[in-house]
């Protein structure tokens, strides 16, 4: 994963519509996501936002059919994805989760062959394009040289980047991400982004992201959906989402907007108790 590298793709993956209506999600009789909807688009990046404990990760997981909702109907392409086989589905989309475990045993490459099972069969079906896929995903995330690797002995970081290799080479056109930038130092949280963007503007990918980093969700997404206790607070543009006075009341907390100057992107600054280095220093001790 290199700024600047083209991004080479599968001929045969192309980005789906997928729709998720009416959500209701409960943990032990109690609602925690509440009629929620949700439209991922291709060649669009939507992302979750919200404090934790907001329902986006839950919905995040409804929407890729790995938490039951109490209510939901799920939608690909105008086709009922609560209709397909696990398989099926999985050949549609993917879903890079938090906290994947640690395989012991097992090469950088074995890992990142787990994302070709849809394609193998019951039986061990041949995969004549898994060989390519698995190449392209390695390269993509940067880890090719780390492919003989024991997936036990690489950093968090590098564990992360491996496992979303394993995502990309289900050559999905959905991908789902929750909080992908997990254990990554700030060059491979931007690589990753700019990988994120190019799959949706380039091969026509439909993303959607889960993130808490406001200003990273702010540069990243053509959509961004603010949720706060289980429910969907705001839906649309990131200037129409993100305002002071919507942020600062979801959050609990004062946060401001401006415009940064140099990429003329959205910017977010949480106001603590100590607001600023000069009322510090004018502070009488």
């Amino acid at each position: 994963m290199r700024s600047g590298e083209e991004i080479p793709a599968a001929s045969h993956v192309r980005g789906h519509e997928l729709s998720a209506t009416g959500v209701t999600v409960a943990y032990d009789g109690t609602d925690v996501v509440h009629d929620a909807s949700v439209t991922l688009r291709p060649g669009q990046v939507t992302v979750l936002v919200g404090p934790n404990g907001s329902g986006k990760s839950t919905l995040l997981r409804t929407i890729a059919r790995l938490q039951r909702p109490r209510t939901a109907t799920l939608e690909i392409d105008d086709a009922d994805a609560l209709a397909l086989s696990p398989r099926e589905f999985s050949r549609l989309v993917a879903l890079l989760t938090q906290g994947r475990p640690t395989p012991t045993g097992l090469t950088v490459r074995d890992v990142v062959e787990f994302g070709r099972y849809p394609y193998r069969g019951r039986w061990g079906r041949a995969d004549p394009d898994g060989p390519a896929a698995v190449d392209r995903a390695l390269a993509l995330t940067g880890v090719a040289e780390l492919a003989d690797r024991g997936a036990e002995h690489l950093s968090g970081g590098q564990l992360q980047r491996v496992w979303l290799a394993s995502c990309l080479a289900q050559e999905t056109g959905v991908l789902l991400l929750d909080e992908p930038t997990t254990y990554l130092d700030l060059r491979y949280q931007i690589e990753l982004l700019d990988l994120v963007r190019d799959l949706a503007d380039d091969h026509g990918i439909a993303v959607g992201a889960v993130l808490h980093d406001l200003d990273q969700a702010a540069a990243l997404a053509d959509r961004i959906v603010l949720l706060h206790e289980g429910r969907i607070v705001a839906d649309g543009l990131p200037e129409d989402v993100l305002t002071a006075q919507r942020l600062t009341d979801t959050y609990g907390i004062r946060i401001e907007v401006d415009t940064d100057p140099l990429t003329g992107r959205l910017r977010t600054r949480a106001i603590g108790r100590h607001h600023t280095r000069s009322e510090r220093l004018s502070t009488p001790s």
